[in-house]
């Protein structure tokens, strides 16, 4: 038995390209014995057998001549969304495994109002998101976070370096030792979410960086639900990983 860089193992599997194999992996659809596979260019058994997940197709929600509200799958990054949609510049983003919905903008007018309102916390944004632990009553985390970039971006709660950042939590329901909850958001603080319910006690499930890996599921599983602006409300349904834990 010989080892192997993983993504040239699933190239030849897949019959498709290294660069592909690798952003395949990177995107983390990729598991091997249920196991997510995290390094494309990490060692494995030339005997191994991939998985790929399948990604759903970017959905449109709403559009007209200044907005456009699109319902972004888990695996997919914003600046992929952008691209995908050339004439239209990102109001909002959300993590690579956080799904729902996303904005963009058609006219530089309009986006940069569009901004104004998010700057003055004036956009009601609104997620589910099923965590560790029994969430029994409504609580805030009131908390500044700061954030460190780099390769890949890093929060923390930081009461002298933070910025402002408010989480509001209301329970849905439980069931064993996970509870699904709704969770509504001021500032928009980079990981804002996940970084103030680990801090709570309730990481979310699947959270490879502010939790612990899930046997159920291979993302986190936070999902943007609604998001208001001016006079537009836009929703999206919960992707089908939220129906694994008996909600």
């Amino acid at each position: 038995m010989a080892n192997d860089k993983a993504y040239k193992l699933l190239a030849l599997q897949e019959g498709i390209s290294n660069k592909k194999a690798k952003e395949l992996i990177d995107k983390g659809v990729v598991t091997v014995e249920g196991k997510k596979l995290l390094v494309a260019r990490g060692e494995i058994s030339d005997k191994s057998n991939f998985k790929i997940k399948e990604i759903p197709q970017i959905k449109i929600i709403f559009q007209d001549d200044d907005i456009l509200a699109v319902d972004k799958p888990a695996y997919v990054n914003a600046f992929e969304v952008e691209d995908i949609f050339k004439e239209y510049k990102l109001l909002n983003r959300l993590d690579r495994e956080t799904s729902g919905v996303m904005l963009l903008a058609k006219n530089e007018e309009f986006r940069g109002k569009a901004i104004k309102e998010f700057m003055a916390n004036r956009v009601y944004k609104e997620y589910v998101a099923i965590v560790e632990g029994k969430v029994i009553d409504e609580f805030k985390v009131d908390l500044p976070i700061l954030t460190i970039k780099g390769q890949s971006a890093k929060s923390k709660i930081d009461l002298i370096k933070g910025k402002p950042a408010l989480t509001i939590v209301t329970p849905y329901m439980v069931e064993g030792n996970k509870s699904k909850i709704q969770v509504v958001i001021e500032h928009g603080r980079t990981h804002q979410i996940r970084v103030h319910l680990q801090y709570a006690g309730y990481p979310i499930v699947g959270d490879l960086q502010y939790g612990r890996p899930s046997t159920q599921v291979q993302r986190v599983m936070l999902h943007s639900k609604v998001t208001k602006i001016f006079d537009y409300e836009f929703e999206s349904k919960e992707q089908r990983e939220f129906f694994h834990f008996g909600f």
